[in-house]
């Protein structure tokens, strides 16, 4: 039934984008996409039971998340390897997206664009939090940020239904 539902999820992610990281790392798939309808909320969840986000109209899982603390809009993405940032979400979370150092090669929608390895302290959705994230953080060419396998492999377990995605802490 996982299996289905990621499956399921990851042919949701209609705008894809491929990623390829240089030799420092596996190769990373990411989406580019904008939400066409106000982001589905997230509803808060108890920490030892699921929270849920609810599908858009668009068919995506758009999510409010909380990073270090900060407000962040996410696409959520299976088939994305890693969070990965947009320059002015990387901004607002406290980096300084021109002093990061850009040590990987990516290939976007856009062309040919470099990221940079950030640690996230903690990042929270739906009332399911993860601490210690790895993202990366796209120079250029990604439209939204996109919440990857660095969180959700994380979790406990997450289920795609026809309304919703059904996150386990």
């Amino acid at each position: 039934m996982l299996v289905m539902g990621l499956a399921s999820l990851s042919a949701l992610i209609s705008a894809e984008t491929v990623i390829v990281a240089s030799q420092r790392a596996a190769p990373l798939r990411a989406a580019a996409a904008q939400a066409e309808t106000p982001l589905a909320v997230a509803d808060a969840a108890p920490a030892s039971g699921p929270a849920t986000i609810a599908k858009s109209a668009d068919g995506h899982y758009w999510a409010d998340g909380q990073v270090n603390g900060a407000g962040v809009r996410f696409l959520v993405d299976t088939g994305a390897t890693a969070v990965a940032l947009t320059p002015d979400d990387a901004r607002r979370l406290g980096f300084t997206p021109a002093n990061l150092t850009y040590g990987y090669r990516v290939v976007t929608a856009a062309g040919q664009a470099r990221a940079a390895a950030v640690k996230l302290a903690s990042v929270t959705v739906a009332g399911a939090r993860i601490q210690n994230v790895d993202a990366l953080v796209i120079e250029k060419g990604l439209d939204t940020s996109l919440l990857g396998m660095t969180y959700l492999g994380r979790l406990a377990s997450f289920q795609a239904t026809r309304q919703a995605l059904i996150l386990q802490p």
